[in-house]
């Protein structure tokens, strides 16, 4: 019994005197509304008194208490009381009550500080410690980066968002970008799996990888291909995205697409994955991470890959190669980060779009069963990048961040276009040789203020951002030939060039100042977020050294609003205002006037929606509705160029988490008409625009097996409805689906933790026209759907 007592005795003293701190604060106890509070890691100084200046009491603190000690941060939803516990877990010191709506803090008693107080009514169940929190079933990441606004709650966010994972990015063996965004029902890829490129739609407008952001940075990412294995998360925001980080190299408006760089977390981690693709691809992968240093304050993260072998196209063969190295400091005050990147992909026989000439119909898919790209036709891209971020807090409430990123590129290609010009499927096959150099600098420099004014809080941002980029285009063309899209001809390697395209040299300089505030009502149960862009677009051309006739300087205020009202703490509405200016297009090279640079023009969206979570499920629902001018190439005059405006009228359902224990959903369904006004002499007026698909449905599901401990089976499918090609919808490919399975098993070998995982892209083999080409920025042509696909990995962590 003497033993007993003493420790008995601990407890009691340990839970009294935290009992009395409770008791004595009227103030905390009582204030058991879930505000948002966003906290970024550092001292824990600095986030104590930001938390206080977000909740609106004061906090005085001796700074020899906190000093040298280090937060996590805080993100989401939270009482006072639990925002306050989570901050001071583990540091030794208690708040103490000085007065109505004032604290401080105070060294817990020695026989009280290892008493712990779990927070409660957290929203999701999950504590928001990092900008990567899952939400349930981990396929789907809470919070989403959102540029000059920062990085947010997806219940806090006017916008229509999904941010995905590295757990859905590894347990989809997903290896490019377009993998990736085949998850969702807002977003398509408009190019072959095993083409040249990748290119994409959002909300039925186009969206080039030039415009993939990379931590917030348009431009720094490869151009035609993009590996997912230097991913930490993707966030797919819709709409346009202008305020948000500026105006993109290629002007997309339909949403815009940000790759999250991994950083070594607070465990070590070794892993190495060794795969296999059909047909005969094999490759390994390796992802290292440590932290070191006093306080661990410094982070390096490694991941490399190395893949090659034929792929399902026949007499395709494609070799990609990716090293990227991730740098962190986080400081009390002061937080770095650095990226190096370094990615090369060979590409043997790449498939192209099938264009579709006047005279001729649209060619059956189902009867294409051979790769009609010439034997001889490759695609050789080698791109080097790097950035560097900085985060400063300048004081408790106000912090200073910048970025800086580069990019140098060289692509070869030598290739041919598919223009079909007859019902029999016969195309000429014209080689050219094709170069590009590319060469990208970007900064952004900016400043946020946390602060009240009375009952109303407020975060200011003030951001600078400058985008350039110069390349030069070059090349050949050698004699045409005759092939068959059912049954291809090989035809002679090109050997003697029949012209020379001139070498066409064009700089792009994009400069912005944004400003915006969220201010916040009704204990932040209403934000709404004003804000607004000055850009000006620079563009300058040379062709063999002449300076071209189609340069422009051109600049425009864009404004945008977002209204968020929290009606209870599952349920958010929302509605938004947005406009975006972006460069003009280009034409293609299929037109007469190929590669003339038109002017910026403007896109609006106007969008209202509501989000409902429910903690282990959530479900978004929006409709909204963008208009902008309308693109094409005259099918008789072969010249590009705007042809009226595209009115795209939408709704859009999603649905993700965890509803039963080992039962997770991912998918959604959007609607869209897509409606042509103001053509000439109204010829197409009504039509619905071309490439856009009036129905898109995706519908994921994993299942883990009851009583076989690490098994899971998962499966997906995918609808999209009939395209039109032209707009004069005269010609239309038909709607299609796509079904994939999948299973994985984790298991514990030792201490080496292994997951096996196999999937089948294209379960059923189905040969379709995956999309009608890109709707509103080049020639109308159609992509045809991979083959069925047998994907296998294992990845071992030491």
């Amino acid at each position: 019994m003497p033993a007993v007592m003493p420790l008995s005795t601990r407890h009691l003293l340990r839970a009294g005197f935290a009992m009395s701190l409770l008791l004595s604060t009227p103030l905390w106890a009582a204030d058991r509304a879930l505000r948002t509070y966003e906290v970024p890691a550092g001292s824990l100084g600095a986030a104590l008194t930001r938390f206080a200046d977000q909740a609106g009491v004061s906090l005085s603190l001796d700074p020899a208490l906190v000093s040298g000690q280090q937060s996590l941060g805080l993100s989401g939803r939270y009482t006072l009381d639990e925002g306050f516990l989570q901050l001071l877990r583990g540091t030794g010191l208690l708040l103490q009550p000085v007065g109505e709506g004032a604290f401080t803090l105070v060294p817990a008693p020695q026989d009280a500080s290892v008493l712990e107080i779990a927070p409660t009514n957290i929203s999701g169940g999950q504590l928001q410690l990092n900008d990567g929190q899952p939400y349930a079933g981990g396929q789907v990441a809470r919070k989403g980066s959102q540029g000059l606004l920062g990085a947010r709650d997806f219940m806090d966010t006017p916008f229509s968002m999904t941010t995905y994972t590295h757990e859905l990015v590894k347990n989809q063996q997903a290896r490019t970008l377009s993998d990736v965004v085949a998850s969702d029902p807002s977003v398509r890829a408009t190019n072959p799996a095993g083409g040249r490129f990748e290119q994409f739609t959002i909300r039925g407008l186009s969206l080039f990888n030039s415009d993939v952001s990379y931590n917030g940075l348009y431009g720094i990412l490869p151009t035609y291909s993009i590996d997912m294995e230097m991913a930490e998360r993707v966030d797919i925001l819709k709409g346009p995205s202008q305020l948000i980080n500026g105006i993109s190299p290629r002007g997309s408006v339909g949403g815009a697409i940000n790759v999250v760089p991994k950083r070594a977390g607070d465990k070590p981690i070794t892993e190495f994955t060794g795969s296999y693709a059909s047909n005969s691809q094999v490759g390994g992968a390796v992802d290292v991470g440590r932290r070191f240093g006093e306080g661990e304050q410094f982070g390096l993260r490694f991941n490399g890959v190395k893949q090659g072998g034929d792929t399902e196209w026949g007499q395709q063969r494609v070799d990609r190669e990716m090293a990227v190295l991730g740098l962190d400091f986080r400081g009390e005050r002061l937080r770095l980060s650095a990226d190096l990147g370094h990615t090369e992909r060979d590409t043997d026989a790449p498939q192209e779009r099938v264009l579709v000439g006047a005279n001729a119909r649209v060619p059956s898919a189902s009867d294409v069963r051979h790769n009609y790209a010439q034997r001889w036709s490759q695609a050789h891209t080698n791109d080097t990048f790097g950035t560097f971020n900085a985060e400063y807090d300048i004081s408790d409430s106000l912090m200073a961040y910048g970025a800086v990123g580069a990019r140098e590129s060289h692509h070869d290609f030598l290739r041919h276009n598919v223009s079909i010009i007859n019902d029999a499927g016969d195309f000429s096959v014209q080689p050219r040789d094709f170069t590009r150099d590319e060469s990208v600098r970007t900064a952004m420099a900016g400043v946020r203020n946390w602060f009240h004014t009375g009952p109303v809080s407020h975060e200011v941002n003030l951001a600078a951002s400058y985008f350039y980029m110069d390349f030069t285009n070059g090349g050949a063309r050698y004699a045409t030939a005759l092939s068959n899209l059912y049954n291809p001809v090989a035809t002679p390697t090109p050997v003697t060039p029949t012209r020379s395209d001139g070498q066409a040299y064009t700089e792009n300089r994009f400069s912005g100042i944004a400003l915006a505030d969220t201010l916040g009502f009704v204990d932040d149960r209403l934000l709404l977020t004003l804000g607004a862009r000055w850009q000006r677009v620079q563009v300058d051309d040379w062709s063999d050294g002449v300076k071209g006739d189609t340069a422009y300087d051109e600049e425009k205020v864009s404004p945008s609003a977002g209204l968020l009202l929290k009606v209870t703490e599952q349920l958010s509405l929302y509605a938004n205002y947005m406009e975006g200016l972006s460069q003009g297009k280009i034409a293609p090279s299929t037109s007469i006037n190929e590669d003339q640079i038109f002017p910026p023009f403007i896109s609006r969206q106007i969008e209202v929606g509501a989000k409902y979570d429910l903690g282990r499920v959530a479900f978004t629902a929006s409709a909204f509705r963008i208009r902008q001018p309308a693109y094409e190439t005259n099918a008789t005059s072969r010249v590009f160029g705007p042809n009226g405006k595209r009115d795209n009228r939408g709704v859009e359902l999603s649905v993700f988490g965890e509803p039963l224990d080992g039962i997770r959903v991912l998918g959604g369904v959007m609607f869209i008409d897509s409606e042509l006004t103001g053509t000439v002499n109204g010829a197409f007026d009504g039509n619905r625009a071309p490439a856009t698909p009036r129905y898109n449905v995706n519908l994921g599901v994993e299942w883990d097996v009851p009583g076989v401990n690490g098994l899971t089976l998962t499966g997906r499918g995918i609808h999209s409805s009939s395209q039109y090609l032209d707009q004069a919808n005269s010609k239309r490919i038909d709607g299609w689906e796509r079904f994939d399975v999948g299973a994985r098993y984790a298991l514990k070998l030792d201490s080496t933790e292994v997951t096996l995982r196999a999937n089948v892209e294209n379960l059923m083999d189905k040969r379709y026209w995956a999309s009608a080409g890109a709707p509103d920025d080049s020639e109308p042509g159609l992509t045809l759907a991979t083959p069925r696909t047998y994907l296998l990995s294992a990845t071992l962590g030491f």
